[in-house]
């Protein structure tokens, strides 16, 4: 389809959101004729969202800002059996507790992105155990269960995968389609929703679901997924070589947030702007016509963008001064990430490759070692060849911390406790 009347599908498809709809015409009419309510559901597999999750946060805000009602679910009982699309082996069961904790976690993030309230266009934040966990099960077998073809189930690209790989996918997981799709029945009866949004790895299950509320008498529903990201060199959105990119600024400090989308890859530049900045599109066309030593400047546009709508404008600046006096001066900024070590410690002395892996910068001795005989580990600034040098006291500087690099953008201040 070639030009959308509706602001929402419009803004989408410019900046690189869409994959598929189910039925263009009828959504793009539907949402330019009257204030659309639209959902997302969100698995508390962890206290924190990751960066790969950010292109649907992001889908949502973009619904909230042409006017209609987004719906952040959080999946508090369909986690208790746990999503199997496109997963080797069967998820850890959680505990109510565990799921409470994390849904807790997650809840935090979205008001950076979403106005919740009453109003007719503030987002809600729901719940699926509200109606889940009061489930009879006779009574949902005859009237819902009745409805899916096990045969389609099987023939599910989620499914496929798993049962060709010869990995048993077990009866609880096998419902979890089925409850997903009855999540959708149940929010367009209690909430009118009409839309259900998310990755292309969902096209099935979000299908099943408008299956189904045909079949229990619902209006039409509709299904738009987004493609799934991986950068340039094909790594997957939200990882870094430290591990998950986090969201909870308890888990991931704005600096290490920012060092990340700094560190983005020349090619994804112009593509992470549109999707993760709320920039309009000529300043996103302006910015992506600089090369060469220019593009540096805007990764950090992009960078201090993106931290900005997370952790507010103040902390994404302070974030881009650190990096600029650290890189750029070679400062030693208050505001790097830090680790505290016993003072008796220090005074005792610490084998280079345990500090480098107490810091984060390595995951084990082995790979400390391969930064060290690399040349790529730093003590106050200056190069560390011996990987059995030991770190102590006579290292502490004037500001009363051990500068520890490895590379030139990873630096980790220890300070003594």
């Amino acid at each position: 389809m070639s030009a959308f009347k509706s602001d929402f599908l419009r803004t989408l498809s410019e900046r690189g959101f869409i994959h598929q709809i189910s039925d263009e015409t009828g959504l793009d009419d539907l949402l330019a004729r009257e204030t659309v309510t639209a959902y997302i559901g969100f698995d508390p597999t962890a206290p924190s969202l990751h960066a790969g999750g950010l292109i649907q946060i992001m889908m949502l805000h973009w619904l909230q800002q042409t006017g209609h009602r987004p719906v952040s679910l959080m999946g508090g009982g369909t986690g208790m059996v746990g999503d199997p699309s496109f997963k080797d082996e069967a998820r850890q069961l959680m505990t109510p507790a565990t799921i409470d904790a994390n849904i807790a976690g997650i809840k935090t993030v979205f008001s950076n992105y979403l106005t919740y309230g009453d109003g007719a266009k503030d987002a809600l934040m729901i719940n699926n155990a509200d109606w889940l966990l009061g489930i009879n099960y006779l009574e949902f077998l005859r009237d819902v269960g009745r409805h899916f073809s096990v045969n389609r189930m099987l023939s599910f690209d989620s499914v496929k995968t798993r049962l060709d790989r010869e990995q048993s996918l077990s009866f609880l997981e096998f419902n979890y389609m089925i409850l997903q799709a009855y999540d959708f029945v149940e929010l367009n009866r209690r909430y009118d929703v009409r839309l259900q949004m998310g990755g292309s790895d969902q096209w099935g299950n979000i299908i099943n679901g408008i299956d189904l509320g045909h079949r229990m008498g619902t209006p039409q529903l509709y299904a738009l997924t987004s493609p799934l990201l991986t950068t340039s060199s094909g790594a997957k959105m939200g990882k870094s070589m430290s591990g998950a990119v986090w969201l909870n600024p308890d888990m991931l400090s704005a600096y290490d947030f920012w060092q990340y989308w700094r560190n983005t890859e020349d090619a994804d530049v112009s593509r992470f702007l549109k999707l993760y900045t709320t920039l309009p599109m000529d300043e996103i066309a302006r910015l992506s016509a600089l090369g060469g030593t220019e593009i540096n400047e805007v990764k950090k546009v992009l960078a201090t963008e993106v931290t900005a709508m997370l952790h507010g404008r103040a902390n994404a600046e302070q974030a881009a001064e650190t990096a600029r006096k650290t890189f750029e001066e070679g400062a030693l900024a208050e505001n790097l990430p830090s680790i505290e070590v016993p003072q008796a410690e220090l005074e005792a002395g610490i084998g280079l490759l345990s500090l480098i892996v107490r810091a984060g910068l390595a995951g084990s001795n082995g790979e400390a070692r391969r930064h060290v005989q690399g040349g790529a580990v730093k003590i106050n600034d200056e190069a560390v060849s011996d990987e059995r040098r030991m770190v102590g006291s006579g290292e502490i500087t004037a500001d009363g911390v051990v500068k520890l690099s490895l590379g030139k953008k990873k630096h980790i201040l220890v300070r003594p406790a």
